[in-house]
């Protein structure tokens, strides 16, 4: 049985305001430069690092030190706080190293019905109706039974579900992430038949700027990255040879600056024709419920000049 070990809120902010550059240093470990952050692999997985707060690029998840030394060390928050005040000593050096367990791919259980998601995607969120169903009829999008979260699929090719990417439909929520184990070769996406391909951060991105541009939006293809990754372009690519011509569309902030440049630079060197499409403000999704307002406020005055 483990005694309980009282931390004063002095230890408490020490601990968390270690800094993971120097901490992973100490280790062994390897980073490298990215502007004003440092990048750290978990596996093939990129950390970004700055001071004491990190950020796990596919995963979308982050925190303090103490939830650094929990996640990736494998730590109790008590062996995290005796570890990170104790100067980082001696405790990571173990026999063999620890192995995390992957766990397996499982998609959400649905729920009875939509109308949480319906509400929360139209009403909320300004998606067109006609394209949200279309998403639906193809089993792209549900809406899950324990949290009733927005569940966005992404399917290979033969159809079956590889990634999920999770919403909060609460007006005030501001969850979102990826479900266990998924492969980011496939998250969610549209494949159409014409040579252009859409690339998005995000499925509520994809969707505003689908409600935004609905001509023949069906006949081309479109993906969200979940994050700002490019595995899914590569697939896209690879699964429809036709795509001949890529959009970039991330958002219009410094992460998503960066990785339209370094994404935009990857296609050049392969020879594939690109654009580069930026949001007017910080999203695709903040652009539509703009112009849905735009579109309030000159209804009223079109009616009185009637």
């Amino acid at each position: 049985m483990s005694s309980y070990i009282h931390f004063t809120d002095e230890q408490k902010e020490q601990a968390r305001q270690t800094d993971l550059a120097d901490l992973l240093r100490r280790q062994g470990e390897t980073l490298k430069r990215s502007g004003s952050e440092w990048e750290w692999r978990d596996g093939s997985q990129k950390v970004t690092v700055r001071g004491n707060l990190w950020f796990h690029q596919y995963e979308q998840k982050g925190g303090d030190a103490i939830a650094f030394v929990r996640r990736f060390m494998g730590k109790t928050y008590t062996q995290a706080m005796e570890y990170l005040i104790g100067g980082c000593e001696g405790t990571l050096a173990v026999s063999s190293p620890i192995v995390k367990e992957r766990k397996p791919f499982v998609l959400p259980n649905r729920n009875d019905t939509m109308r949480r998601v319906y509400a929360y995607l139209v009403n909320h969120r300004g998606i067109d109706r006609d394209v949200l169903y279309a998403f639906v009829q193809k089993g792209l999008i549900y809406e899950s039974a324990q949290y009733h979260n927005a569940v966005f699929i992404g399917k290979d090719q033969a159809g079956v579900p590889r990634h999920a990417h999770l919403r909060g439909t609460g007006q005030t929520s501001t969850f979102k992430g990826n479900t266990d184990s998924c492969d980011p070769m496939y998250s969610f996406h549209w494949r159409g038949a014409s040579d252009k391909l859409y690339l998005f951060e995000a499925p509520i991105d994809m969707l505003s700027f689908i409600s935004m541009h609905l001509k023949d939006w069906q006949k081309h293809s479109y993906a969200a990255c979940c994050g700002v990754s490019d595995y899914v372009l590569w697939q896209m690519i690879k699964d429809n040879p036709r795509i001949d011509t890529v959009y970039l569309c991330l958002d219009n902030d410094e992460a998503g600056c960066k990785a339209n440049k370094r994404i935009s630079d990857a296609l050049y060197k392969k020879g594939i024709k690109h654009e580069i499409l930026i949001p007017n403000r910080k999203d695709w999704n903040e652009d539509l419920l703009y112009l849905a307002e735009e579109q309030k406020v000159e209804e009223p005055c079109q009616a009185l000049q009637l």
